[in-house]
């Protein structure tokens, strides 16, 4: 088994790592010592890799990737990556806002529908997706089994994760945002972007937030950043045999 994971930062990175060891730097891509600490395979170490320029750690079975903020640079950082190997499974992971009444502070989420929610145009009588426009696409939809094993090993809600490329800071928009998508759970910044890059790989893509804060009002001292990357790192040591035997027995089962 052989997953991408793509992060935004490298805190959330780390996270994911984590639960496969140190994170320390070990071996590079062609399996030579970098750092005089062996890697040993067995996922108690990350070896350290670059992909032009952006720096991949293995850990586990995942390949690590803090491919940078929004969803350009998730796309574009995910494309190259999956340029320079071959995969079985995409995840686009780190930490987002949950929708009050849905996904809690703290909570899990697994994206049954992955939907960039900016795309589009306004116009006199509102906001028109891309699709509206004839072009374009505004919708990934990961494996359902998937999404249902995943959820089921770490706890997590399943629901709408939207793609903003400008995060909500006001009840009115979150309103706004759950009337237009009302399956709507949580919020980000990169699935869709990892979502494009994996489509036209053609591979299957997963999305997992960890809540660190309410969409709405952007109030700092109520985020629990800490909180959410923990919560992040226990779901990827939970996540391994999950993802294993989905894509060696279950991956024609949608």
């Amino acid at each position: 088994m052989h997953v991408l994971v793509v992060t935004a930062v490298p805190a959330e990175r780390d996270a994911v790592t984590r639960a496969f060891g140190d994170g320390r730097p070990g071996a590079d891509h062609s399996g030579n010592d970098s750092s005089g600490v062996g890697a040993s395979g067995d996922g108690s170490e990350a070896s350290v890799f670059h992909v032009r320029g952006a720096e991949i750690r293995r850990a586990g079975p995942f390949d690590v990737l803090a491919g940078g903020v929004g969803p350009a640079a998730a796309a574009a950082s995910t494309a190259f990556a999956l340029a320079s190997d071959r995969y079985d499974l995409v995840i686009s992971a780190g930490i987002g806002g949950g929708f009050a009444g849905v996904a809690p502070v703290g909570s899990l989420v697994v994206a049954g529908r992955i939907v960039v929610a900016d795309l589009g145009a306004e116009t006199p009588e509102g906001f028109v997706p891309v699709t509206g426009l004839g072009f374009g696409q505004v919708l990934h939809i990961p494996p359902r089994s998937l999404v249902r094993a995943a959820a089921a090993a770490t706890g997590a809600v399943t629901g709408t994760v939207l793609t903003v490329s400008t995060v909500t800071g006001s009840a009115e928009r979150a309103a706004a945002l759950l009337a237009a998508h009302p399956g709507a759970a949580a919020e980000a910044m990169e699935g869709f972007g990892v979502a494009e890059a994996a489509d036209l790989a053609g591979l299957p893509v997963l999305e997992i937030r960890a809540v660190s804060n309410a969409v709405g009002p952007r109030d700092r001292d109520a985020w629990r950043i800490g909180d959410a990357l923990a919560a992040l790192t226990d779901a990827f040591g939970k996540l391994a045999p999950v993802l294993e035997g989905w894509i060696h027995h279950d991956r024609n089962d949608s």
